[in-house]
């Protein structure tokens, strides 16, 4: 099954205000783009599961245009905190990579 990381050159997350986390996904292509785009692998649950996000507040956008979707959730505490370790979220795209999507 292939995974994240096998459909898309270029996966990357990062801060969308203080209380929004955000990930683009980019296609290989727009045949990977229309196979995986609104993939439910990619959905709410996902993004629960791996953030401790709320699944009501999962968004998916899709972007035709550059074969990509954007993916964001709301923090569930604003940036900044004391014990935050990733302040602008860059590192979190890393636990999409082996995502399999169905």
């Amino acid at each position: 099954m292939p995974t994240v990381k096998d459909v898309c050159h270029h996966v990357r997350s990062k801060n969308a205000g203080p209380f929004w986390v955000t990930f683009d996904l980019f296609f290989d292509g727009a045949e990977s783009f229309a196979k995986y785009a609104e993939a439910p692998a990619l959905g709410p649950p996902l993004f629960a599961r791996l953030f401790g996000a709320d699944p009501a507040f999962v968004q998916r956008f899709p972007v035709p245009s550059l074969n990509m979707v954007k993916i964001s959730y709301a923090r569930t505490k604003p940036q900044g905190g004391m014990v935050e370790r990733d302040m602008h979220c860059g590192q979190q795209y890393v636990r999409l990579l082996d995502v399999e999507l169905d």
